[in-house]
């Protein structure tokens, strides 16, 4: 039977609000399913795989432990690791399978150090979680003489504003085969040694409180700790192109230690710790 001209139009008109009406219930539904996504904190993440493998227990890094249970389900579902080890703890089992997953996408030196990298942690993600908060050393920058990269060279500049001198590098960063009496931590990003040539005992702990603030575990050295000159190490928080030794010495004064090879006690001025993203958001 021939439907009249008004009903067809009727009919035509319902079957494509019916049809646009799914699409567009479609189309809202893969927006809302890519919304749910979770979200891997960068900077956190960062942080726990710092400071975890470092502790004499299994205690979790405050806000670290969901960011880390994504990452760690995304590495087992790639085989690199056990179920066992899926915790929320970014521990040395943790930073390998990291390592194995950032040499099986082609990088190798400090870009397959164990810390997640923001491509590297993107790349993991894809389709499982988003990340937040990420993080970067910047590029490589020549300073005073010595490499840096443009983060650490933020920081730095930060650092001589709070403390109200001009800061003298002795030591810079990138610099495998180096000094030996720095036993790796200048192999890769984020780390300087400082001069205190002309300073009082007093200036130099003041320049170290200044460079703690803006986000580096920064220490006053003296002869009697080890075969060198009067110096301040500083070791950029969170830097993702840190050397493992590097990493090692965030780990340890997030934990009150002084970064030296026997663990001591911090000797260094108290201050609350932030990374330089976090005194940035302060």
């Amino acid at each position: 039977m021939k439907l009249p001209s008004y009903a067809a139009t009727f009919v035509t008109a319902t079957l494509l609000t019916s049809l646009t009406g799914t699409a567009v219930t479609a189309a809202a539904a893969q927006r809302d399913g890519a919304a749910a996504l979770p979200s891997v904190n960068m900077e956190a993440a960062v942080k726990a795989a710092q400071i975890d493998p470092r502790r004499a227990d299994d205690t979790l890094t405050p806000g670290a432990k969901a960011s880390v249970l994504l990452v760690e389900q995304a590495l087992r579902d790639r085989h690199l690791l056990d179920a066992k080890w899926v915790d929320g703890y970014f521990g040395t089992t943790t930073i390998a399978a990291y390592a194995k997953y950032q040499k099986s996408l082609g990088y190798s030196g400090l870009g397959a150090n164990g810390l997640p990298g923001k491509a590297s942690l993107t790349k993991l993600g894809a389709d499982r979680f988003t990340v937040s908060r990420p993080i970067g050393p910047g590029s490589r920058v020549s300073s005073g003489g010595v490499v840096i990269n443009t983060r650490t060279q933020s920081m730095l500049a930060e650092a001589k504003r709070l403390a109200g001198r001009n800061l003298v590098l002795d030591q810079g960063s990138y610099n495998p085969g180096g000094d030996p009496t720095s036993a790796g931590t200048h192999d890769g990003g984020g780390v300087v040694d400082i001069s205190v040539k002309g300073m009082t005992s007093a200036t130099r702990t003041s320049v170290a409180r200044a460079l703690r603030q803006v986000g580096f575990a920064a220490w006053v050295r003296s002869p009697a700790q080890g075969d060198w000159p009067w110096h301040i190490h500083a070791v950029a928080i969170n830097d993702t192109d840190l050397s493992t030794q590097a990493q090692h010495q965030v780990g340890d004064y997030y934990l009150g230690l002084n970064g030296l090879s026997g663990r001591g006690p911090d000797d260094g001025p108290k201050v609350t710790i932030r990374t330089w993203e976090e005194y940035q958001r302060r």
